[in-house]
């Protein structure tokens, strides 16, 4: 793995931006003090609101962190189609006495505000989700000393990523909670994901930078894993969704492990993009009929969102997990990292002193 970042952090583990109030200032502080790699989301954020979150975290930490920002997203919804969506949703509007949102409320999230921020006030690591930036902004934001990275869920996005001159990938498996950080938005491709294991190893044999891995990791034996497949860091979410630190809502987090939640599904229900979340009411009743309309649907759903989770009703949430979401610990996240950090020494020694696999007789006759 390339030095500028490993230097950085003195555990390959790195906590996932989460998007939505999750990542905030202090769980990035715990993550970077204990000796992983922090990261605040900016998803969802104002340019001054990232900003501002910025401040605050250096204000906790010395230690280096990230920040990930959404790339802007292309036209291609179907308005008629976000139109019908929007009239099956009067029920839950109705419900949570609330109103739909605007799905026009803007597609780019303040990106280029936000690229400003960080060219003028640079931070150690950036990453990117849905999609490559150009190569003019890789390189800007090298030229000030940011580490950058992006997302990818094929080989093939892989290696734009590599050609667009990102320092690493982050290989996003589809165990992975949250939104599938996919570069076009393909329909006829939903459920089509890779299991991280091996998305590892084909983007290893595709490209020649560093891999991140990301996609239900929440033990450090399975962190031992994806360092074997080849990847030099691994990326954990939903594990540092529980802890105390997080942002999210204690519904959310107690849901986690509520045996109510039994299993995880991707839909796109909440944004009109696939995210992995815990299968509630509204998954199950509008999850068939989300449109591929992003971000016109995350807009049109946001107040509904929101009611749901001011009135601690799950099953109105978006409650994004991966599918380890049932292993998760209620630590408070230094410790957490401790623990992972401890876990994956321990499958280290674990895996340095086990036996050599006896020679097999001639024939094969293995009895």
């Amino acid at each position: 793995m390339s030095s500028a970042l490993t230097d950085l952090f003195p555990y390959p583990i790195v906590q996932a931006p989460m998007a939505g109030g999750v990542s905030v200032p202090q769980l990035a502080a715990a993550v970077s003090d204990a000796g992983g790699l922090g990261f605040l989301a900016a998803g969802y954020k104002t340019a001054d609101g990232m900003y501002q979150e910025i401040k605050q975290l250096r204000g906790l930490t010395g230690r280096p962190f990230g920040i990930n920002l959404f790339m802007p997203q292309p036209e291609y919804a179907d308005p008629a189609a976000v139109e019908v969506y929007a009239h099956q949703l009067a029920g839950e509007a109705a419900w949570y006495e609330t109103e739909l949102g605007d799905p026009d409320s803007g597609r780019d999230d303040g990106y280029d505000a936000k690229l400003a921020v960080l060219l003028d006030n640079p931070v150690p690591v950036v990453s990117f989700h849905f999609g490559a930036p150009t190569p003019d902004v890789l390189e800007s934001l090298r030229r000030v000393g940011t580490f950058t990275l992006v997302t990818a869920t094929t080989p093939e996005e892989a290696l734009a990523v590599q050609r667009a001159g990102a320092d690493a990938v982050i290989a996003q498996g589809v165990e992975a909670g949250g939104h599938q950080g996919t570069h076009r938005d393909v329909p006829d491709s939903d459920g089509a994901g890779i299991g991280l294991l091996s998305l590892v190893a084909q983007i290893r044999e595709t490209v020649g930078i560093p891999v991140v891995a990301a996609g239900g990791i929440m033990r450090g034996s399975q962190i031992a894993a994806v360092l074997a497949a080849g990847a030099s860091a691994a990326q954990l979410g939903t594990a540092f969704l529980a802890t105390p630190e997080s942002g999210a809502a204690a519904v959310h987090k107690e849901a986690l492990t509520n045996p109510l939640f039994v299993r995880t599904e991707l839909t796109r229900a909440f944004s009109g993009r696939p995210a992995r979340g815990l299968v509630n009411r509204f998954l199950r009743e509008h999850g068939r009929y989300a449109p591929a309309a992003y971000p016109e649907v995350h807009h049109l759903t946001s107040p509904l969102r929101k009611s749901a989770a001011k009135a601690k009703d799950a099953q109105g949430m978006a409650l994004w997990a991966g599918q380890g979401h049932r292993m998760a610990r209620d630590l408070p996240a230094g410790q957490l990292v401790e623990v992972l950090a401890g876990e994956l020494a321990a499958a280290r020694t674990a895996l340095s002193v086990f036996p050599e696999f006896p020679e097999f007789p001639e024939g094969g006759d293995v009895r």
